[in-house]
């Protein structure tokens, strides 16, 4: 090539808009220095040359080559760089004294110098992740001068490296190498619209461009330009939202929406919560799930809501957020703001996505809220680290949720797991590891004990059945997001309004004569009915046997006819009238499992105790009406205090008889005691005149028929001969009627029982045949 010849060489030098690394952190660039200087530091120096093989002819760098400007020398070094194998990047600059332009440039190769650790820019701040070492020395360069004329001349070129260069199937990796070009940018935008991630995006250009390495870049280099676009149209869309939010509060005061920082800026986190949604905590915030399944890729709409669950089981809205930034000090905020808007009332539990980020913020700001993270989250992103293990062994999956959803203690779960991760070889595998340490927070045995809402143990998180499915989707932008939103919430009214209006007007189908059950369809709406309904009916297969009692607590081993071995624990307290299962239902539903209502069942509990049904899945969870129909329904206080009294009887009388029978005397004496008793209580009895009532609490002891009809006309008597006018007559027979309605009450008492008790004979001679058949079996076995 001639010493004069000018080159006009005008391909751009790589590198793009901005870098980030696999996890999403900041790559930092190379640093240009704009004064001569040097860059290296210290270190080991490489040793050995290697020279690049091949006949690059006029494509090699000389001294006195020529060219049009300093890009163009630029973009030709980096593309000899490319032919060789190796990457280039600026070293230094010379500027000029008269007026500050720049007149000489220097390029080398990527790995020239050594790296300066103890850099002013590094010094007083930490460094979470170090990058790995790359500069190795190497003194491969070009040299360029600007000359009078404009024109730009190589005054220095050194060929050699000291290192090995890489081949050509692998160039497209080096940092100056990988570009996107404009077909590429057009093909990634209308992917990236379609709703597409960069991996599924990436898999389409080596498929159209026939390798990867005829693609060019990398998937770093597309993530990061489907984030730059992203952002990009963000910086435009954000001010619709902005101006929607503003419209929406100016309408209505009670509409809340904060923006982090600024308003002016270009690009905040946004949060919002209407009038509806912050009624709606007041009634649900017991329990709250904050959705990000919508940011599961970060690529796509940057939308979380915060939901939970009414009285029907459907999700309900406490507010929506859009999370441009999403450091720890945004969630930091966005906790904060949202707890701000909903009265500074925290959630008892709170559901989210596994995250490290989400979990910090989340301990900052609600420290006394249970904390767990979304199973099905898990179980999905274990289909993508675990693909290997689901394809070689069919079973694993199966045996993965039943080890975490269906052991019943955490002994169980320990052992299960240990068995499977030994089973498949994966106890070093280190994403199954970082689950199993967090395991308190998503595993089902060790959230029992906090309420969630949910009507299963294992059934997915709520955040499954998001407010937003069938509406918001990856592909939606910011321009079509309120119209979906708002008719979103609409359906989610409509859907809330049916099943009001299905509840108050349709009469459920009673399974039992139960009259617990007839309670319940009063007060519960009618899907929580449903639920309770299963649970009631389930207790005609389950059998409750004392296992132990301290003198307060009788404990109960509840299980299936033949399947003792399964059993569950009830604790009951018969005078307070509370009751614990080992299952953890009503702790973690706030419904009573079957387990306790089949030791209600045995112990003559007909009705539910107040404190066992939660208003939030009543009829009434919206209204302010306090639920008082236990402490102001004659009938139903009248059953529930005649079951106290009748178990607390029983049970002091059980431990009169244990303590009767020790000795022949002991014997005598507690005979002459319940004799002398039962003549009091029948005195008592025939000698009752009346019904005394005390607050609207009926107080009697059970009346015989005979009884009954005994006291109804000595009281009509009475009455007649007191009460000669008109009106007292009224008045006495309003009184008689009020009397005769709750002797007609008490005869379903009877009736009640007698069922109950043939129900219990029925049991027995169920259980009865079962061993006989048993036996049966084992006869001819022996024979």
């Amino acid at each position: 090539m001639m010493d004069n010849e000018v080159l006009e060489f005008d391909i751009g030098l790589g590198g793009g808009e901005g870098e980030y690394d696999d996890d999403g952190g900041d790559i930092e660039h190379p640093i240009e220095e704009d004064e001569l200087g040097d860059s290296s530091g210290g270190g080991a120096v490489a040793t050995g040359i290697y020279l690049p093989e091949g006949d690059l002819s006029d494509l090699e760098p000389s001294e006195g080559m020529e060219f049009e400007s300093e890009e163009a020398a630029k973009a030709f070094y980096n593309s000899y760089a490319r032919r060789v194998g190796f990457s280039t990047r600026v070293s230094s600059s010379r500027r000029s004294r008269r007026d500050g332009a720049i007149i000489q440039r220097q390029f080398v190769c990527a790995k020239e110098g050594f790296r300066n650790l103890n850099e002013k820019r590094t010094k007083d701040r930490e460094i979470k992740r170090p990058r790995t070492i790359t500069r190795v020395g190497c003194k491969a360069s070009l040299s360029v001068k600007m000359q009078d004329s404009g024109k730009w001349v190589v005054s220095g070129f050194v060929r050699e490296h000291n290192h090995e260069l890489v081949p050509p199937d692998q160039v497209h990796c080096l940092r100056s190498h990988r570009q996107i070009s404009g077909a590429a940018k057009t093909l990634i935008d209308t992917l990236q619209a379609a709703g597409m991630g960069p991996r599924r995006i990436m898999s389409a250009l080596i498929k159209e461009y026939g390798g990867i390495s005829k693609v060019g870049f990398t998937e770093v280099d597309c993530r990061n330009y489907m984030r730059n676009n992203r952002q990009r149209s963000l910086e435009g869309d954000i001010q619709l939202v902005l101006d929607y939010l503003r419209q929406m509060h100016s309408e209505n005061p009670n509409f809340f929406y904060a923006v982090q920082g600024d308003e002016d800026q270009s690009v905040n986190n946004v949060f919002w919560a209407d009038p509806k949604a912050r009624m709606n905590y007041t009634f649900f915030g017991d329990t709250v799930t904050f959705d990000t399944t919508y940011r599961s890729n970060r690529y796509r709409l940057p939308f979380a809501p915060f939901t939970g669950v009414n009285h029907h089981g459907q999700p309900v809205l406490f507010g929506c957020a859009f999370l441009i930034n999403e450091s720890e000090a945004s969630f930091v905020w966005l906790f904060k703001t949202w707890l701000m808007a909903m009265s500074g009332r925290p959630p008892v539990s709170i559901t989210t996505d596994h995250d490290s980020v989400i979990r910090s913020a989340i301990i900052q700001v609600f420290p006394d809220t249970r904390h767990r993270f979304c199973k099905w989250h898990i179980f999905k992103k274990c289909q993508e680290k675990l693909s290997h293990i689901f394809l070689k062994y069919p079973n694993f999956e199966a045996e993965f949720h039943k080890c975490v959803n269906l052991t019943e203690s955490i002994e169980e779960f320990e052992s299960c797991w240990s068995t499977l991760v030994d089973k498949y070889d994966l106890r070093d595998h280190e994403w199954l590891q970082a689950i199993y340490s967090a395991c308190r927070q998503w595993v089902p045995v060790y959230l029992r004990d906090t309420f969630f809402a949910e009507m299963s143990i294992t059934q997915r998180s709520d955040s499954m059945n998001s407010y937003f499915d069938g509406y918001i989707n990856a592909s939606t932008n910011l321009n079509q997001f309120f119209k979906l939103y708002e008719k979103a919430l609409e359906s989610r009214n409509e859907k809330e309004v049916r099943a009001d209006y299905d509840t108050m007007n349709t009469l459920p189908v009673l399974r039992t004569p139960s009259p617990m059950e007839k309670q319940a369809s009063e007060l519960y709406t009618r899907k929580i009915f449903m639920r309770f309904q299963e649970e009631l009916v389930g207790t005609l297969t389950f059998m409750a046997s004392k296992a132990d009692d301290d003198g307060e607590v009788i404990t109960y081993n509840v299980a299936k006819f033949g399947e003792e071995h399964k059993g569950y624990y009830v604790k009951f307290n018969v005078l307070e009238m509370k009751a614990t299962c080992s299952c953890q239902m009503f702790e973690f539903s706030g419904l009573l499992c079957r387990h306790v209502l089949a030791v209600f069942r045995v112990t003559n509990v007909l009705t539910l105790p107040s404190h066992y049904i939660l208003k939030r899945w009543t009829r009434n969870a919206k209204s302010n009406v306090i639920l008082e129909e236990h402490s102001c329904d004659v009938y139903t206080y009248y059953l529930e205090s005649h079951t106290v009294r009748y178990n607390t009887l029983r049970h002091e009388a059980f431990k009169f008889v244990d303590e009767g029978a020790q000795s022949a005397e002991t014997y005598d004496v507690a005979m002459d005691a319940l004799q002398g008793a039962a003549k009091r209580v029948s005195q008592a009895m025939q000698n009752e005149g009346r019904i005394p009532i005390s607050n609207g609490k009926l107080r009697s002891h059970v009346l015989n028929d005979e009884s009954r009809v005994n006291y109804t006309s000595a009281c009509q008597e009475e009455c007649l001969s007191q009460h000669t006018s008109k009106d007292d007559l009224d008045t006495n027979i309003r009184k008689l009627l009020n009397e005769l309605e709750c002797a007609n009450r008490k005869c379903e008492i009877y009736r009640s029982n007698l069922l109950s008790v043939l129900k219990a004979v029925e049991d027995h001679k169920l259980q009865l045949s079962v061993k006989v058949e048993n036996i049966k079996i084992s006869m001819k076995d022996g024979i």
